[in-house]
């Protein structure tokens, strides 16, 4: 097991360790998704006609657009949200759903349309707010070629598939997946995944799957020293979930040379470099 992996672990058992997590990840009260009035104008005056076409259509379209939830779970929904020419198509089946929406009524649609985010899913973007934010110590830039030629520790803090990019280009990555996490420190450059697992299972393990992937993937030869590390946190360095996966293939599986590590850790091994 790698030494930062062991700090990780003895850091999530020993200290204050949700509370320093904290500052990585922010969590927010949920706040409910926002519908346009025009929108809701649009859903109340189908809903009041027992438009069955144009209420799907316009929830479809919303659902589609990421804006709002369908408000009801049905298994034939997703297949009109892929084909949207099938509402026409399915009389029957478009007269069942509505009919189902119409007894909820206009308020409990929109109050289940716009349900609020599950807090699991706020967590993708806060990662790369707290590196934009400075919290590494480290020069930022979003300029790849600025990147490349500085002599000086930095971050590069463009997109996923920016990072990616400029690791095929430049470093050798093979992998065809956005990454994480990309900086450069004591000339040395240092690409990740962060990952946060608020539980065990489904999604959870598949997450620490990717991550394990970056960390592993193959690198074609350059000339320039790439560390590869993956910034996971969460319930796998709780010591009494040692036997569930992944928190028992954290503790087997990885060699003293594969970095895995708590972002309240992240700094430290940047500058030990």
């Amino acid at each position: 097991m790698n030494i930062w992996t062991q700090k990780s672990i003895e850091l999530a058992n020993q200290k204050n360790y949700l509370d320093l997590l904290y500052k990585v990840y922010p969590l927010s009260a949920n706040l409910r998704r926002e519908m346009n009035d025009v929108v809701k104008t649009d859903i109340e005056r189908a809903t009041s006609n027992q438009d069955n076409e144009a209420l799907l259509n316009i929830l479809i379209s919303q659902t589609n657009a990421k804006n709002i939830v369908f408000p009801i779970k049905d298994s034939y929904v997703a297949y009109l949200k892929h084909d949207s020419s099938a509402i026409t198509k399915n009389p029957n089946t478009v007269n069942r759903i509505a009919g189902i929406l119409y007894e909820m009524g206009y308020e409990e649609i929109i109050d289940k349309a716009t349900t609020p985010k599950e807090t699991n899913r706020q967590i993708g973007p806060l990662f790369g707010a707290w590196v934009h934010s400075g919290a590494l110590g480290a020069t930022i830039t979003t300029d790849s070629s600025v990147f490349l030629s500085a002599t000086e520790n930095m971050i590069f803090d463009g997109s996923d598939d920016d990072r990616m990019r400029f690791a095929n280009q430049h470093l050798g990555y093979s992998r065809n997946k956005g990454l994480d996490f990309l900086a450069k420190f004591n000339n040395k450059y240092v690409i990740g995944e962060a990952k946060f697992l608020s539980d065990f299972g489904g999604s959870q393990n598949s997450d620490f799957e990717d991550a394990e992937l970056t960390l592993r993937a193959t690198f074609n030869p350059t000339n320039k020293t790439v560390n590869k590390i993956a910034i996971i946190d969460g319930v796998l360095y709780i010591n009494s979930c040692a036997g569930r996966k992944p928190a028992n293939k954290l503790r087997t599986n990885f060699t003293d040379n594969e970095v895995i590590l708590s972002a309240v850790l992240l700094r430290d091994y940047l500058y030990s470099l």
